[in-house]
């Protein structure tokens, strides 16, 4: 047998880069990292480590007609109480807290596990806003924010014919 070719380097040519990406067991851990650290400077970085069930992870949906811009974040298990909506010009921010705490007693046992999870994330929108315009609503779990246009940005549009040569 030559061991040569059971070395992934060397003078037995390069085995791994034969055998391709998918059976190097390191690929999905620097795939992982790499990801990790891309959200992390691009501003999407994890409010908890996954699994742990404390964080948020907020995302949002945005949706814009020619009269108004409509932001809709999924918070489940977020109070309102604990959501706060700050505008300032251009720069929408929603941020808050989930609290969670759970209690079982038994005969033989008793058990507490409470988990907390801080969340922010701010949304720069391409115009500044009537503060005293804007609308939010939160309604199981689901916060809808309308933000409406100012008219300067209120484009309508026109349909331009096409003429054939």
């Amino acid at each position: 047998m030559d061991f040569r070719s059971m070395v992934p380097f060397g003078s037995g040519g390069m085995q791994m880069a034969r055998r391709g990406a998918a059976d190097d067991p390191f690929t999905g851990f620097r795939r992982e990292m790499d990801r990790l650290f891309d959200d992390f400077f691009s501003g999407r970085a994890m409010t908890s480590w996954p699994g742990d069930g404390s964080g948020v992870d907020l995302r949002f949906d945005v949706a814009e007609t020619d009269k108004e811009v409509k932001v809709t974040a999924e918070l489940p298990g977020v109070d309102e109480k604990d959501v706060e909506v700050t505008l300032t010009d251009d720069l929408l921010t929603i941020k808050g807290e989930k609290r969670r705490e759970q209690e079982k007693k038994e005969e033989s046992y008793h058990m507490v596990e409470r988990s907390y999870g801080s969340f922010a994330r701010s949304l720069r929108l391409p115009f500044a806003v009537d503060q005293s315009k804007v609308d939010a609503k939160f309604k199981k779990g689901v916060l809808t924010i309308t933000l409406p246009k100012p008219a300067e940005a209120q484009k309508s549009a026109k349909k331009i014919e096409i003429k054939a040569n």
